[in-house]
């Protein structure tokens, strides 16, 4: 048996291999449009749900086992590390809240760079339980994450969500090395966490920055991409490939591809022949169907998918959506989804 034979059809992506069909999964592919989610938030509260090993895997696996996807991400929030640095992290109904947000330098002074495995070990549990739930599907890739420098310190500073990102970007007019500082302490606060989640099982990992595209292509190259750069250069890259996604990243694609990733996620803005234009050969790609396309009947999902499927090809393309599924999306259109792409293999010879 040849080694790609034993590995993840989604590695095989993540390298460039040419295959049968393209890998798929969904980011959010494990949450609240799924009643078995549903039915688990109903007894536990989000944090209580991320921090036990246990339920956190059952949900994780709830997509895999209903349709089959080709990759299983992890449930966790990409808010763990800012409460292990030592902030105080409130999630209600309206979304997660710092109540102490980051506003000087004392504050970014007290941030602690925490060990993974000390502050986070429940994170790491649950993906050994996952690879063990995984042994008997090697076809099938565990996937880690984590956000990025820029969109944490985004949260850490607003106090949560934000409209208009005022507090962090008068921030970087006005005290760019304060912000600095912050930035600095995530990215090693995120490679630490990152590279644990390999030692534990991640067989590749994505990094999220959903508020990198607020920013102007000057202020990325200053304030988001040495960090990406540092991050995922101390990534143990041959243990697991590294997907970068950046939302609302048109113009930015050349900047993500300086940072050095394995694969570069496209969201909708731009198609992903587009995409393979600007950044070339060198990067499998992955994307990058509008979340909002599975509200619509399977007569035009259909053909939005197979069109997708063509564009996308079966060397270096990973099928996904171009931001999270969203909650109230028909369970029937994802399993629609994640077939038609499974019975894109007829359509293609290696």
């Amino acid at each position: 048996m040849s080694p790609s034979a034993t590995t993840p059809r989604l590695i095989r992506a993540c390298r460039k291999e040419t295959l049968d069909r393209p890998p798929v999964w969904l980011m959010r592919q494990a949450g609240r449009y799924m009643p078995e989610y549903r039915a688990i938030r109903e007894k536990v509260g989000f944090l209580e749900l991320c921090k036990s090993p246990d339920l956190a895997a059952e949900v994780s696996l709830q997509p895999y086992h209903a349709f089959g996807m080709d990759g299983v991400i992890m449930f966790s929030d990409i808010l763990i590390p800012p409460e292990a640095m030592g902030m105080e992290v409130v999630f209600g109904d309206g979304g997660p809240s710092f109540p102490n947000p980051i506003q000087c330098a004392a504050d970014v002074d007290r941030l602690i760079i925490p060990d993974p495995v000390e502050k986070t070990g429940f994170v790491m549990d649950v993906l050994r339980k996952l690879r063990s739930e995984l042994a008997s599907s090697p076809d099938t890739a565990l996937i880690g994450f984590a956000g990025s420098p820029w969109t944490l310190a985004t949260y850490m500073i607003e106090g949560g969500g934000s409209r208009h990102f005022a507090k962090i970007k008068g921030m970087m007019y006005e005290a760019p090395d304060v912000l600095h500082r912050l930035l600095g302490k995530l990215a090693k606060t995120v490679t630490l966490y990152l590279n644990a989640q390999i030692e534990a099982g991640a067989q590749v990992v994505q990094l999220f920055d959903t508020w990198g595209g607020i920013l102007s292509e000057e202020e990325y190259r200053r304030f988001i991409l040495p960090y990406h750069q540092q991050i995922i250069s101390n990534l143990s890259h041959d243990q697991a490939p590294v997907i970068l996604y950046v939302n609302n990243s048109r113009g930015l694609l050349p900047l993500m591809a300086e940072a050095g990733p394995d694969v570069i996620s496209v969201d909708p803005l731009t198609s992903i022949s587009n995409a393979r234009d600007i950044v070339g050969s060198r990067f499998a790609l992955q994307g990058n169907l509008d979340s909002t396309a599975l509200f619509c009947p399977p007569e035009v999902l259909k053909p939005m998918v197979q069109s997708l499927l063509r564009e996308g090809g079966n060397q270096g393309y990973i099928f996904n959506l171009g931001h999270g599924i969203l909650p109230p999306t028909p369970v029937e259109n994802v399993r629609l989804l994640v077939n038609l792409v499974k019975e894109s293999a007829l359509a293609h010879t290696p």
